[in-house]
């Protein structure tokens, strides 16, 4: 199976200074709740090595190792990672968990969707908005204005900035999906048209 090699570079120029919005970007309703309460995340050594440490990450290294990712992510040094925990799998939609096990071209390319070939930690996210490149070149909505916390896409990030010899892992109650993420960058750029919109009709 080919494993698509990461990109050499990244512009965070995606990630905009925005507004908070009265309205949540978000199209799921159950986002707007607090985040589901994880075991905290410690480093204990590289990237994979943590997340085993952690207990929390079964399936997520399973899929790793289906999709021979296991050993790229150990041979990069500036990834982040949105690591979803086994809860956030298990709120999958019955039987989906299995299917992309034997699916092992469409779990990887979900699996590269939760990497990005940067260090992005919370100072970056925190008091902006907007979508960057994943290593699939799809993008995920970082959010961290709109609330509660810090959301990746649909997704909490319940424990940020676990540093790894290999990057930055953020722990995630949600398994990201492109789809969602592209739905949440037309609301953004939506809003912004009508703001802008709105900013140019001349004053009655």
């Amino acid at each position: 199976m080919h494993v698509v090699r990461f990109a050499a570079a990244l512009t965070l120029a995606g990630l905009v200074s925005a507004p908070a919005m009265a309205q949540t970007i978000d199209p799921a309703p159950a986002v707007a709740s607090a985040p589901s309460a994880v075991a905290q995340v410690a480093p204990a050594g590289d990237t994979i090595e943590t997340l085993r440490a952690s207990g929390q990450f079964t399936t997520l290294l399973k899929a790793l190792e289906v999709t021979k990712l296991t050993g790229v992510i150990k041979g990069q040094r500036t990834l982040t990672l949105f690591a979803p925990t086994d809860a956030a799998f298990a709120a999958l939609p019955a039987g989906e968990v299995d299917r992309l096990m034997k699916d092992p071209p469409a779990l990887q390319s979900l699996l590269m969707y939760h990497l990005v070939n940067a260090p992005v930690d919370s100072a970056k996210i925190t008091g902006a908005r907007g979508p960057i490149p994943t290593v699939t070149n799809a993008g995920v909505v970082l959010d961290g204005l709109t609330g509660p916390g810090l959301m990746a896409n649909d997704a909490h990030i319940v424990q940020a900035d676990v540093r790894t010899p290999n990057g930055i892992i953020h722990v995630i109650d949600k398994v990201l999906k492109p789809e969602v993420g592209a739905a949440i960058t037309a609301r953004i750029n939506a809003e912004a048209a009508a703001e802008a919109q709105a900013g140019a009709a001349p004053a009655q």
